[in-house]
């Protein structure tokens, strides 16, 4: 199907989605902002803009200062904002496969912008300018609609799903120029530069901050900076794509050639198996707590094979904490027009809050997994001093093998990470399609 009619198709869902939040919580009408500019404190520089996520899931721009307005029973309306500004590069509208969806209307100003809004008597306001909607007799952000739409989001159309692809597609072709320049000896400076240039991709465009990390580094979950030392024996890079305001999130681990052989590339390799088969695991009513409880079974499993730990069962592992000091994180996120996508802990569409299990407190998502979700899958095991070395002389230190810990620090750790769409028939992975290694 082409990409415009997807769009098409796109946008009917999401008219059909917001008539029926609006008017379960009794409103008619919905206005979407884009966002402003804002400066850090003290300061006249700002960050770089980033459109608001519900604005992003109509309209593929991610420039500041636009409004949506839907009215129940009508077209969408574009209000696009183009200055004349010579500070600064504007970008005409032109004529988008998309703009055909929306009532375009351009304004120079933002005055003229906000005048032409016409907002009834019950219309739902969603942006930061609360202050301006509550002037303009909006309903500034109100919980149980945002809760709603949010939920929406959570099963993407095949629109999204195209654009999730496409995003995996680019950043595929990143790694693996990353992994080429790593195998060479360079820097993780380089390897980032080489990231971008694959893409053709501004560092302000990705979805996230890239983390490129080389050797210990690796075993920094949010390593976020870029150095110059050369020939690492363990490149972890966490590094994704935009494409039309939807993103992908891929992670691999990869080991210089003379290391092949060592303990931690054997461990490196059962945490790829692993990984594929928690990926397989993904299906229709799978529950994702679950998911995650059978990764640290994994990673004790995968721990006790290699004789890291010992003395132990994987299950005593598990409820004893012993896995959480190498596996600290979730197995995963919601993914979409944000990289952390909302609704991961929500139980319904009026909002109400999921728990994380007392075990498992950092997952992002406790949902059961339903057709039309796209996930994280993101597994690992790491060798984190600040974790292991308070455990050195209590209980769980007996049950370490401390002389291959030593041996194991300096590599760092592992992080594998696809991008799962839930099928019907259980799952399609979007990143091996596109980076099968």
């Amino acid at each position: 199907m082409h990409h415009q009619e997807l769009f098409s198709n796109h946008i009917s869902t999401l008219i059909e989605r917001t008539t029926k939040a609006l008017q379960a919580s009794s409103f008619d009408a919905l206005v979407i902002d884009a966002g402003i500019h804002f400066t850090y404190f003290c300061d006249d520089q700002h960050p770089t803009h980033m459109s608001t996520p519900h604005f992003r899931h109509w309209v593929p721009i991610n420039t500041q200062s636009h409004m949506m307005e839907f009215r129940i029973g009508h077209k969408p309306k574009l209000l696009y904002y183009y200055p004349d500004d010579f500070w600064h590069e504007q970008i005409p509208l032109g004529s988008p496969y998309w703009a055909n969806a929306f009532e375009v209307q351009q304004f120079g100003s933002q005055d003229a912008l906000i005048r032409a809004l016409s907002p009834v008597k019950s219309t739902a306001y969603i942006g930061p300018r609360a202050e301006l909607a509550t002037t303009l007799g909006m309903a500034a952000n109100p919980a149980k609609l945002v809760s709603h739409l949010d939920w929406n989001r959570s099963f993407k159309t095949p629109y999204e799903i195209a654009c999730i692809s496409e995003a995996n597609r680019r950043a595929a072709t990143g790694h693996r120029v990353a992994r080429k320049l790593f195998e060479g000896g360079a820097s993780e400076l380089e390897i980032h530069y080489g990231y971008l240039a694959a893409m053709n991709c501004l560092e302000k465009e990705l979805p996230y901050g890239a983390i490129i990390a080389l050797n210990e580094k690796a075993a920094i979950l949010h390593y976020e900076y870029k150095r110059m030392e050369r020939d690492g024996r363990v490149l972890l890079i966490d590094a994704g794509a935009p494409f039309e305001s939807f993103c992908s999130d891929i992670t691999r681990t990869w080991v210089q050639q003379k290391y092949s052989s060592s303990l931690f590339s054997q461990i490196l390799a059962d945490i790829d198996a692993m990984q594929k088969k928690l990926c397989g695991m993904c299906g229709p009513k799978v529950n994702y707590v679950d998911l995650h409880h059978a990764t640290h079974l994994g990673v004790a499993e995968i721990l006790l094979k290699h004789k890291v730990i010992k003395g132990i069962s994987a299950e005593a592992a598990i409820t004893e904490g012993l896995t959480g000091k190498f596996f600290p994180h979730g197995l995963g996120h919601q993914l979409g027009i944000q990289v952390h996508d909302v609704a991961g802990q929500q139980v319904d569409h009026l909002g109400t809050p999921g728990t994380p299990p007392a075990q498992y407190p950092r997952l992002r998502s406790t949902r059961m997994l339903d057709v039309g979700m796209v996930l994280t899958i993101e597994p690992g095991i790491y060798f984190i001093p600040v974790l292991l070395q308070p455990a050195k002389s209590g209980k769980l230190g007996s049950y370490i093998d401390w002389k291959l810990i030593d041996e194991l620090i300096p590599f760092g750790g592992i992080r594998i990470e696809d991008d799962v769409l839930v099928t019907e028939s259980g799952h399609r992975n979007l990143t091996r399609e596109h980076l099968p290694e």
